[in-house]
């Protein structure tokens, strides 16, 4: 019968046999590659359901003629779909459409190419029919996802248990969730049915090469259709959000979806799922021998049990990777949110995590003997061995890094419920190992959302969940996992903690689960209030979704990204090369030299990632790399840069604004490179003014490297490799009132220390000369953080101007607001010298300097000679100087300064009361000094001490030095932008090396 409708209709001849149809009876006619099918419409369907579909199919050729689908073929009296009568009285319609060619995707192997290239056939499908609609369209069938919601009425034909409760867990689900946001979605004709068998592939297997059967077209939501074809194209798939990842990124491409439409996909996949094993489950006693209705219910089931152990939240967030949207809403924003504001987070531990000498634990070396105790659950053993590595590493902290694989994760619990026959190795926290009973603090502010403890071998132990909103907006977690159980006893859900409050301490092997005594700290990047389902260990290919829905907790813990990363040569390759390259008379500091690889603020990282604390470097007068001079220099540097002989406002301006910090006629400024520049310059002017040579400078002093100022600095030509003093200079006194004759009386003191410089102008004056100046560092700082007694530059400068000298203040070193209650330290003294010179923190490390003279002695100066300094004034360091002044005088730096070097004078005289060795405690501002001592009666010099002390302070990650002429003198000159919390850590570390120096001594 088939075979006489088909020739007389379509001309179709040669029978080639029947095809499997839920509803119509469907032939297949003709050649290899010239082939139809003839379908015999079942009598029930609408004809407007029929009509659109050929509607359909012919709307799809005309938008995209290269889409392989079944062409319709017209009758041979030129209808698409004659009526025929089934000799019962009954009409059918008929219709003719394109054989096409190829294997049944339910036979080929799913590999990632083909699994794309079905993605991207639909998403093309789709797109051409956006353009299209038809009355026909809106049917109403129990395979419209919309619906699915109705197969809670099928739930009865079910009677395994396990497998009702995971059909209802899912339509709970569409009830509650997803039906109600399903409605609000985009709706399109969508083909509906796009199933294994429905999908034809090429004969390489590596592409879709057509689409058939549209009997189950509708409109609905078009997200719907990848919903069906995913459901039937992973039903064999190890990983089955791993195939569909592939699948739904090509779709997205040809068509692209909404964060919203990808969040359903999940619900949907698995709805369509419990549509057809409910429906097969009620017509199962009526059409058992159904094979197109049996065909995948045995794979479906297996599917709906892996999808049922899925959380979906995790496998929306793969989802909304694989369309390259934010893994969770507001993920991006929190993990920006901790990248700009680390710097203002409190330590999670006692001092800042990174300061401290870290160890990397090694749980990724499957043959070490601690992983090897560590899986064996012997806590013992696995005790020994690390505290074998930290004595041996001097280590006082482990680390398990963000990501790392672990061989230590081979139990049951660390299967993945994600991808079959795979366990989950790659660790999703940030591991701090210390000892048992070691308090932590968050170092953020927020509100205890879960207390819990788990008490399963290789659990938590004790862990705590904190909900943080540091801004509205912005929101996310931070988990602590492995604390002692005495925890639990003090945090109550819905706590609030504040920045840097106590959470709880480390937990013992007995109560953290049988681990190591350690933390687990995990940023959750979303809000949740359920510990449960938050993954501590994941699997290695979803490594790039971890990293977003569980970023590293670096920044939010204080550790550097150079603690995991060490980059260039290793220190003592380098020390080699340095002898080989360089002068060997160059200096390195500390007995084990550090390499520096970065600078934050009052931090210097060493390229282990250890992050020393920086109280020696009076450079960075604003902290190393302030982001607003950092782009001041790149700003300046990408417009010009020449020298002076072109005009440019930043030089005029600066020398104006700096200018203006300063007291009387010091107006005329000019602009160098470093501070022995300005120094050398000075003398130029002091000859020039005066017409002499001579230069009263004071003990131990220095003013720069060139020959000339070294000729004028004691405290390099009194030393080794030393020429002495030339016949042009002499010494005066270093005016140090805690050497001073004790017959001195204090009120005296100035005027006695300034009697040396009378005696040095009297000597000049007897060889028949005069002074050309005196010069002075303001602090004399190489001399050991000496503070002049009051009155004694008053004085000095009296006794040179009388003598016919100029008067210079040194300020390289002091200046810029470093004392807190003046912007430069000669003004402590209650006057104003006639030249000033300038270095070191005038550009917060950028190669700048300055001296600044009044007019008078710019005018002798001017003698017809051209001054000119390639580099000095040029626009980017103007721009930088200026720059420096606007942010000292912004961020009341000096206020700072004061306050902070005030409470730093307290602590240190308290510990003066302590230790003997400290004779004097002496400092202004961020300009500090101990004078340490051997004994408080004769003075006695404590070299070896400080030098002590200096080390033990660089092992716990302080760096300060010595000074002085016998380098007894720990001095400190940190950063202007220095706060409390690190005054703390200056002298705790400190109040430590002084102890530990004291029981060595």
């Amino acid at each position: 019968m088939a075979a006489e409708i088909a020739e007389r209709h379509f001309g179709l001849k040669g029978l080639k046999g029947r095809l499997a149809s839920e509803r119509d009876q469907n032939f297949h006619f003709g050649p290899q590659g010239q082939g139809a099918v003839l379908k015999i419409v079942n009598a029930a369907e609408p004809e407007d359901a029929i009509r659109f579909q050929v509607a359909m199919i012919r709307h799809v050729k005309e938008a995209d003629p290269d889409l392989a689908v079944p062409l319709v073929r017209l009758s041979k009296s030129g209808e698409a779909l004659p009526v025929i009568e089934d000799g019962k009285g009954g009409h059918h319609l008929i219709r003719a459409v394109d054989y096409l060619e190829g294997a049944p995707f339910a036979e080929a192997a799913k590999t990632p190419e083909l699994l794309a290239s079905f993605g991207s056939f639909l998403g093309r499908l789709d797109r051409a029919l956006q353009s299209f609609g038809h009355v026909g369209a809106h049917r109403d069938l129990d395979w419209d996802l919309r619906k699915a919601g109705r197969s809670r009425a099928r739930l009865a034909a079910i009677h395994e248990p396990e497998a009702r409760e995971i059909c209802d867990y899912f339509i709970t689900r569409f009830e509650t969730e997803i039906e109600p946001r399903l409605a609000k979605l985009r709706a399109s004709v969508i083909h509906n049915d796009a199933n294994d068998w429905n999908v034809l592939v090429s004969a390489d297997g590596q592409a879709i090469a057509g689409l058939i059967d549209f009997g189950d077209a509708l409109h609905t939501a078009l997200i719907c259709e990848m919903a069906v074809a995913a459901a039937y194209a992973v039903l064999d798939a190890e990983d089955p959000l791993g195939a569909l990842s592939f699948m739904l990124a090509a779709y997205h491409r040809e068509m692209p979806l909404q964060p919203d439409e990808v969040d359903l996909l999940f619900d949907l996949v698995a709805m369509r799922l419990v549509t057809s094993v409910t429906i097969s489950a009620e017509r199962a006693p009526r059409i058992a021998d159904n094979p197109y209705l049996n065909i995948s219910e045995r794979p479906a089931w297996d599917m709906l049990r892996r999808l049922r152990r899925i959380d979906p939240f995790i496998a929306k967030a793969i989802l909304r990777q694989a369309c390259g949207f934010e893994v969770a809403p507001g993920a991006a924003k929190a993990a920006e949110w901790l990248t700009r504001n680390r710097k203002s987070l409190s330590p999670i531990w006692g001092r800042p995590l990174s300061n401290h000498c870290i160890l990397q634990v090694p749980f990724g070396d499957a043959s070490h003997p601690l992983v090897k105790a560590a899986a064996a659950m012997d806590v013992a053993a696995c005790e020994t061995a690390w505290q074998t590595l930290c004595k041996a590493e001097n280590a006082e902290l482990g680390i398990g890094p963000w990501g790392e694989k672990r061989a230590v994760y081979a139990g049951e619990m660390f299967q993945s419920k994600l991808i079959d026959k795979v366990r989950r190795t790659r660790h999703l926290g940030l591991d701090i190992f210390a000892d048992a009973g070691t308090p932590v603090f968050t170092p953020l502010a927020g509100r205890v959302a879960s207390v819990e403890i788990e008490k399963e071998p290789l659990g938590y132990g004790c862990v705590v969940l904190i909900e943080h909103e540091p801004e509205p907006g912005v929101t996310f977690s931070s988990l602590w996992g492995h604390l002692s159980h005495e925890t639990a006893k003090h945090l109550k859900n819905g706590q609030m903690l504040s920045a840097g409050e106590k959470i709880g301490t480390l937990g013992s092997s007995q109560d953290n689960g049988g681990w190591l005594p350690h933390l687990h700290l995990q940023l959750v990047a979303y809000s949740t209030d359920d510990i449960g389902p938050i993954p501590g260990v994941g699997e290695e290919s979803y490594l790039d979704v971890w990293a977003k829905l569980y970023p590293p907790a670096y920044d939010f813990a204080g550790l550097t990204p150079e603690t995991f990363h060490r980059d260039g040569r290793p220190g003592d390759e380098i020390v080699a090369l340095r002898r080989k390259t360089l002068l060997p008379n160059l200096s390195i500091s500390f007995r084990k030299p550090l390499k520096m690889v970065r600078g934050e603020g009052v931090w210097l990282i060493a390229d282990d990632g250890r992050a020393y604390l920086d109280c020696f470097n009076n450079v960075a007068h604003l902290g190393h790399t302030h982001p607003e001079i950092v782009e001041v220099i790149a700003r300046e540097s990408s417009r010009l840069n020449t020298n002076t002989r072109y005009l440019h406002d930043n030089m005029v301006d600066y020398a104006e604004k700096l200018g203006a910090t300063l007291p009387g006629d010091l107006k005329v400024a000019s602009f160098v490179c470093t501070g022995s520049e300005a120094n050398d310059l000075m003398l130029r002017m002091a000859r020039a003014k005066t017409g002499e040579k001579d230069m009263v400078v004071v003990d131990w002093a220095y003013h720069g490297h060139v020959a000339e100022l070294i000729d004028i600095s004691p405290y390099k030509y009194k030393r080794a490799g030393g020429a002495g003093r030339p016949s042009h200079v002499w010494e005066a006194q270093l005016p140090d009132t805690y050497r001073a004759p004790a017959d001195w009386p204090i009120e005296e003191h100035g005027k006695r220390f300034a009697e040396s410089v009378a005696r040095q102008v009297e000597a000049i004056r007897k060889a028949g000369r005069k002074p050309a100046a005196f010069i002075a560092e303001s602090i004399p700082s190489c001399a050991g953080q000496i503070f002049f007694p009051p009155h004694y530059l008053e004085e000095a400068y009296r006794i040179i101007r009388e003598a016919g000298g100029i008067c210079v203040a040194d300020e390289v070193q002091v200046g810029f607001g470093r004392v807190g209650t003046h912007m430069w330290a000669f003004e402590t003294q209650g006057i104003v010298p006639d030249v000033v010179t300038m270095g070191k923190p005038i550009g917060n490390g950028h190669p700048l300097a300055a001296l600044v003279t009044t007019p008078d002695i710019a005018k002798a100066f001017n003698n017809g000679m051209e001054y000119f300094n390639t580099f000095g004034g040029n626009p980017v360091s103007c721009a930088i100087g200026l720059k420096v002044l606007e942010i000292i005088e912004r961020d009341r730096l000096r206020d700072n300064a004061k306050a902070i070097g005030d409470y730093l004078m307290a602590r240190f005289r308290d510990m003066q009361k302590r230790y003997e060795v400290i004779g004097d405690v002496r400092g202004m501002g961020l300009f500090l000094g101990l004078d340490l001592v051997t004994d408080r009666t004769t003075k006695a010099y404590a070299t070896d001490f400080a030098n002590r002390v200096v080390n033990l302070a660089r092992e716990e990650g302080v760096l300060i030095g010595t000074d002085g002429p016998y380098d007894n003198v720990v001095k400190m000159r940190p950063a202007m932008i220095f706060t409390r919390r690190e005054a703390d850590l200056l002298c705790d570390v400190l109040d430590q090396a002084f102890a530990r120096a004291s029981a060595e001594a």
